[in-house]
């Protein structure tokens, strides 16, 4: 898959590796940022942001198919045990919380796996996906230009 990538446009190997589940912007902004492409910051948090529509609609689609008890049907479940005690206390602010922990399991996919569990309404979902997307977005490439500022020190 690595040599797939690099054979991209610097464009869409930001978007493929932002749209690949959990890995999301917490590979495509280190990265960028190691490779001296920030300018495709912008693009990466927009490929990021645009998960949740899809995200949503295949979980109409195909949630019921999913058979009980599969690697799949664990997962989802174990996203909405860990999502629910969050949007419980904290609705709105909780999913963006939990989207904004920029973790493996925590991302766009998983908000929008927890919100739809959860019967959230679609629009509060939505926003609450984005503010916690943004919010990890802001985390990750702080952390990301922070350490390469240090290696650059050394």
């Amino acid at each position: 898959m690595k040599e797939l990538l690099l054979q991209l446009p610097p464009y869409l190997k930001y978007v493929a590796l932002t749209w690949v589940p959990w890995i999301e912007l917490r590979a495509a902004v280190p990265l960028a940022v190691q490779q001296g492409e920030q300018l495709y910051l912008p693009l990466i948090l927009v490929a990021n942001l645009a998960i949740f529509w899809p995200g949503s609609l295949f979980l109409d689609l195909v949630y019921h198919r999913i058979p009980e008890g599969s690697w799949l049907h664990r997962k989802l479940e174990g996203i909405r045990a860990k999502a629910h005690p969050l949007v419980e206390k904290y609705g709105f602010l909780g999913l963006a919380l939990f989207v904004a922990v920029p973790l493996p399991g925590t991302g766009a996919y998983s908000g929008t796996a927890a919100a739809w569990l959860l019967g959230m309404d679609r629009k509060k979902a939505f926003f609450a996906v984005s503010l916690g997307v943004c919010l990890a977005f802001v985390v990750v490439w702080a952390l990301a230009e922070g350490i390469l500022a240090g290696v650059n020190l050394l």
